[in-house]
C-alpha cells in the first residue's frame, strides 16, 4: 500500500470510491432525495473545489488501485475518510488517518481534530480516541459530531 498526496488526476477515482462507500455504508439511512443531494455535493467537482480551497487530501493506492482517501479541512476537521468496501479491514483507514494527522500536526496546531462520523464509522473513530460531542444529527445524512483532543504540537 502506498499513501501519498492526492493529485488532480486521482479525483475521478476518489469520487467513485466516495460514491460506492456512501451507498454501501450510510446513504441507506437517508431519504432518496437527501442521498442524491449528498452525492451531488460530494462528486468529482466537489472534491476539486475542496482541493482548490486548501483541503489536504491523501490517497491509499493498493496494487495500482485507489482504495481510499482522507481529506482534512483547516488542519483540524476530517472532512472525508472513505475506503472502498473491497479494501475494508486491511488497516487502510488507519494509515490514511495517520497520514492526514501527521500532515496537520504542525507547530501552532490547536490540539484537536473533529469529524462528523457516519453511524457505520463511529466505532472506528472511537478506536482512535474520538468522542461524541453531541447526539446524532441529520442534514441529508445522519452523522455524529466527534472530537479528538491531543497535546499541542511543540508544547512543553
Amino acid at each position: 500500500m502506498q499513501i501519498r498526496l492526492l493529485e488532480p488526476a486521482d479525483i475521478p477515482a476518489a469520487a467513485a470510491v466516495l460514491r460506492r462507500a456512501a451507498e454501501t455504508f450510510f446513504l441507506h439511512e437517508s431519504a432518496p432525495e437527501d442521498a442524491a443531494g449528498f452525492l451531488a455535493q460530494h462528486d468529482a467537482a466537489g472534491l476539486r473545489r475542496n482541493l482548490d480551497a486548501g483541503f489536504v487530501y491523501h490517497v491509499a493506492v493498493v496494487d495500482g488501485v485507489l482504495a481510499g482517501f482522507i481529506g482534512v479541512r483547516g488542519g483540524t476537521h476530517v472532512f472525508h475518510l472513505f475506503v472502498d468496501a473491497a479494501y475494508q479491514r486491511r488497516g487502510i483507514a488507519r494509515a490514511l488517518w495517520d497520514a492526514g494527522r501527521a500532515a496537520a500536526l504542525v507547530p501552532g496546531h490547536p490540539g484537536f481534530f473533529t469529524v462528523n462520523s457516519s453511524n457505520f464509522a463511529v466505532p472506528f473513530y472511537a478506536s482512535l480516541g474520538f468522542v461524541r460531542t453531541a447526539p446524532m444529527q441529520v442534514d441529508k445524512v445522519r452523522y455524529n459530531p466527534m472530537r479528538l483532543s491531543m497535546p499541542l504540537v511543540g508544547a512543553a
